[in-house]
């Protein structure tokens, strides 16, 4: 894997995401203090710090779909993919765009889910068959 990111974000209720974060997607939990919490998110660094979430609009169009901008995600092999997919709608999640495959037999076949965390932070998985087609033209 390339170099981990590391994303800060605010969240409302950090409980929740915890919840969230930690109970439905799977993230382990790392350092904290009273107004903010890191994550394990998929090997990358997310920090959740108590505050106003960023403004969102549906504003972004990526083929036949309107997604929210700005949203934030990562991409995961199709295998690891299909077991977090199963394991959202095990839990109830509530998809903007449920799993689904988009861009079939052109080089950037893609499957791809948005869902919002429990602040309404848009979050968008992709899954790849071969991770060398991410970014495929």
């Amino acid at each position: 894997m390339p170099t981990p990111f590391h994303l800060a974000i605010h969240v409302h209720d950090l409980d929740a995401a915890r919840g969230f974060y930690g109970g439905v997607l799977g993230c382990a939990e790392g350092r904290s203090t009273d107004t903010w919490v890191d994550f394990d998110f998929f090997g990358h660094q997310l920090s959740l710090h108590l505050g106003t979430p960023f403004a969102t609009g549906d504003t972004g169009r990526v083929g036949d779909h309107i997604v929210a901008m700005p949203h934030f995600g990562l991409v995961l092999h199709l295998p690891d993919w299909r077991r977090l997919a199963d394991r959202l709608v095990v839990a109830g999640v509530d998809f903007v765009l449920p799993p689904t495959v988009r861009f079939a037999g052109e080089p950037g076949e893609q499957w791809t889910m948005f869902f919002r965390d429990p602040s309404g932070n848009p979050i968008e998985v992709k899954g790849f068959a071969d991770m060398a087609r991410v970014f495929a033209a």
